[in-house]
């Protein structure tokens, strides 16, 4: 089994603008393809979970979903960056749309995102880190017996103050490409682990 970098999308992949309804709202920050490309040549899978409620309260539907996981995998292969699978819970359990609105095992910090991923690309949880901008994130991270990293980035500075006492993240930094300069010193041995990740001007 291999290795992963779990990514929460909004906040910590892309920036955060609440219900994103449209692909044409998708907005990379500027550090976001370093970052993922330096996980691509490590040879660690990288996989976005994410929760989607909007399409359980009737915001969007599960196409719209798709449509801008493409739109993020265009704007990061433009940067010779990729990821591997995107996964998604549509449910909330007081959601407007009836076929949506349930309690399910997939909406964070419930692991069946991860558990999705363990079926189909064979990673190891144990072996892998999760990354995101809410404790949710954390809470997931340790159920799967991964680590857990919180960015201050989309929701997290606001979070990181609201530190839940029974959750302890394995380190909170400033964006996903400290994060991911973390991640590939703290799970060795990566090949790409000494190169040092440059976080680019805003653009």
């Amino acid at each position: 089994m291999s290795a992963a970098v779990f990514l929460d999308r909004d906040g910590t992949v892309i920036e955060e603008v609440g219900y994103l309804d449209r692909p044409e709202r998708v907005a990379l920050f500027p550090w976001t393809i370093d970052a993922i490309r330096s996980l691509n040549r490590a040879g660690l899978r990288v996989v976005i979970v994410t929760n989607q409620s909007g399409v359980a309260r009737g915001y969007f539907t599960e196409a719209t979903v798709e449509q801008v996981h493409r739109r993020v995998s265009e704007l990061l292969a433009v940067g010779g960056a990729s990821v591997d699978a995107y996964y998604y819970c549509p449910h909330h359990p007081s959601g407007s749309v009836a076929e949506y609105t349930r309690v399910c095992d997939c909406r964070k910090p419930a692991p069946g995102l991860v558990d999705r991923a363990v079926q189909d690309l064979g990673v190891d949880p144990r072996q892998s880190v999760v990354v995101g901008d809410r404790w949710l994130d954390i809470a997931m991270a340790q159920q799967v017996g991964a680590r857990g990293v919180l960015v201050r980035t989309g929701y997290g500075a606001v979070e990181e103050q609201r530190h839940p006492a029974n959750l302890t993240a394995d380190t909170v930094v400033n964006n996903l490409v400290e994060a991911v300069s973390w991640a590939l010193v703290n799970i060795p041995p990566f090949p790409y682990a000494d190169r040092p990740l440059r976080t680019p001007a805003a653009r």
